[in-house]
């Protein structure tokens, strides 16, 4: 993340301190507004392009607040999940980071929402959550508050959730899933590439390579022969002779005992 480290020290001073505290707050607040009202608070919030060219620019901002179509319960978990993780990441981070973080996934939800002509801000929240199981895998939750669970095991499972909804979800879905991945890639890609494909992609090459300079082993029953070069006597036919090499020529031919010393060197 060295350009994220440049821009840092660049522009510190445009980082919102404490930003996801006070984005669950406004999604507290208007939520409950919005059932108060009956739905005409989030009428005027969500990301609805043709809105927005008419006029209604405050939508590319407000959307964020417009939690997915949930009950009060989950809404609640929702929210406090969001603090836990959105907090131990500014911690992590810091400020700036995680606010550029974010930055990027509204980019995407917009650009998604313009390519769709809707939005949604489900997956910023997602991406979140899936930045902070990247960097604590080990991390446990407990799953209906008994089981502990691993919340690698979870991102996993939210993954295949987004791959489900790109493959039977309305067009506008699709793209805001793929999209939503964008600010989790630019902060980890580099890192997922070095750590996970890169050595998967070296052992493939040398496992390539190895094919191709097959060893050949001597089978068990292999057995060596020892033939003289005067007489043409062979050690498998005459088992009790004796063969050796002459040291006075110094090659590497053999003789039997009866013309070792009896040769012409």
């Amino acid at each position: 993340m060295n350009w994220i480290d440049k821009l840092e020290r660049k522009y510190k001073r445009f980082s919102i301190p404490g930003l996801v505290r006070y984005i669950v707050i406004a999604t507290a607040i208007l939520f409950a507004l919005n059932v108060f009202s009956q739905g005409r608070v989030y009428d005027l919030l969500r990301l609805d392009v043709s809105k927005v060219f008419g006029g209604q620019v405050w939508r590319l901002l407000s959307f964020i607040f417009v939690p997915p179509a949930l009950g009060v319960i989950a809404i609640i978990f929702m929210l406090y999940i969001f603090y836990i993780f959105g907090t131990a990441l500014e911690r992590h981070w810091g400020s700036f980071k995680l606010t550029l973080y974010y930055l990027i996934g509204m980019i995407s939800a917009i650009v998604a929402a313009f390519i769709t002509g809707d939005g949604t801000s489900e997956f910023i929240m997602l991406s979140v959550f899936l930045a902070f199981a990247y960097i604590n895998p080990d991390f446990k939750l407990l799953l209906f508050f008994i089981i502990p669970i691993k919340i690698k095991y979870i991102a996993w499972f939210e993954i295949l959730y987004v791959m489900y909804s790109v493959v039977f979800s309305p067009i506008y879905v699709k793209i805001a899933a793929i999209l939503s991945f964008a600010n989790f890639l630019v902060f980890f890609g580099r890192d997922m590439y070095l750590n996970w494909v890169e050595p998967r992609v070296k052992k493939l090459i040398k496992k390539q390579k190895r094919k191709k300079f097959k060893v050949i082993v001597p089978e068990k029953n292999f057995k060596i022969i020892h033939i003289c070069r005067v007489c043409g006597r062979t050690s498998e036919d005459y088992p009790q002779l004796k063969f050796g090499y002459c040291r006075t020529c110094g090659s590497d031919y053999e003789y039997c005992s009866d013309h070792l010393n009896n040769h012409k060197h």
